[in-house]
């Protein structure tokens, strides 16, 4: 069927005129863009001089040609190939036909290549959820934080507070001291500000809380009202501080408005029902890592043992019945 070329658009249409790489003869053809297209036709017809040596060649051509002249040196050049025109085409990739091989490891994924594109797929949009709840496992960043402060009313004050751990071997109050070196000035003992440089209130306030948990490092103090100091500027130090809020609390920070009971929570640890989860990386989705691997087969995906259902097909029967299929001599 002939083509009249000058009617397609190239935004909808990869249109390929005259081309003349290895056995094609002077072949017309427009391809539609964003769709699934088989090449199909006898040995030696044209199918790799037209999906690889055409269309691959120029898209790959073309997007290593717009690259800086820096990163061409590390790629490989292709030829151009013997077309009198390509129009509507993007950069591509090919995933070509490998030779069989016996390794153990093997499966069709590793052998097209295409295995390493789905580890990163599931890697970037994997969700976790606990097997506990069933809840997927989140964490929150310093956007989630900043995106509730934007929520508060304007004028309202607040607390950007840390919970204060204290290291194996080393005590409350060396712990305060190693704070106060650090240039951090307040802590809060129920819902009560106290200055780190008072060190013996600060020491008696902590013995008469309740509880230990009741003592936290206030990272900084928060007036919501941007337009003062200019926004950019506020959000950059607010963010600023979330950040040392998430390192001080071991991945844990609290907004809490100041004179009430008022509270935001927030983990930065990847956590669920009391379990810490691995964030989604390739590795898991590995079955040649550790991470990744069936712990029983190792990722073979086959192991060697013994069947019972195999070597005793019919549980009904007694050994003298010849239960044993192995035994029966068949």
């Amino acid at each position: 069927m002939k083509i009249d070329l000058s009617t397609l658009e190239p935004k909808k249409n990869i249109i390929i005129k005259g081309a003349q790489v290895h056995n094609l003869k002077n072949l017309d053809v427009a391809i539609p863009r964003n769709k699934l297209v088989v090449i199909t036709g006898l040995s030696g017809s044209g199918k790799s001089s037209l999906a690889f040596d055409t269309l691959y060649a120029e898209g790959q051509r073309r997007y290593v040609e717009s690259l800086s002249s820096y990163a061409r040196q590390f790629l490989g050049r292709l030829d151009k190939p013997k077309v009198e025109y390509i129009k509507g085409i993007a950069p591509a990739i090919a995933i070509e036909q490998k030779v069989n091989t016996t390794n153990a490891r093997s499966t069709v994924g590793t052998s097209t290549e295409i295995y390493d594109y789905l580890k990163l797929l599931f890697a970037r949009i994997g969700k976790t959820y606990s097997p506990i709840s069933g809840l997927e496992v989140k964490k929150n960043t310093v956007t989630d934080v900043i995106n509730d402060v934007k929520t508060f009313a304007l004028d309202s004050k607040w607390l950007l507070l840390a919970p204060i751990h204290i290291e194996k071997g080393r005590t409350l109050e060396e712990k305060l001291g190693v704070l106060l070196q650090q240039g951090f000035s307040r802590i809060l003992v129920d819902n009560e500000t106290i200055r780190l440089d008072e060190f013996a209130e600060a020491m008696e306030k902590i013995n008469k809380s309740k509880s230990k948990k009741d003592v936290y490092l206030i990272i900084d103090r928060i007036i919501l009202n941007p337009e003062v100091s200019g926004e950019e500027e506020f959000y950059n130090r607010l963010s600023d501080a979330v950040q040392t809020a998430f390192f001080e609390g071991k991945g844990e920070s609290f907004l809490q408005e100041l004179n009430t009971d008022k509270r935001y929570t927030y983990s930065n640890n990847f956590e669920l029902d009391g379990i810490s989860f691995l964030e989604p990386n390739v590795h898991l989705f590995s079955f040649n890592n550790p991470y990744g691997a069936c712990p029983v087969c190792e990722g073979y995906g086959n192991i060697i043992g013994i069947d019972e259902e195999l070597v005793v097909p019919n549980t009904a029967l007694s050994i003298y019945e010849n239960a044993v299929y192995a035994w029966r001599g068949e």
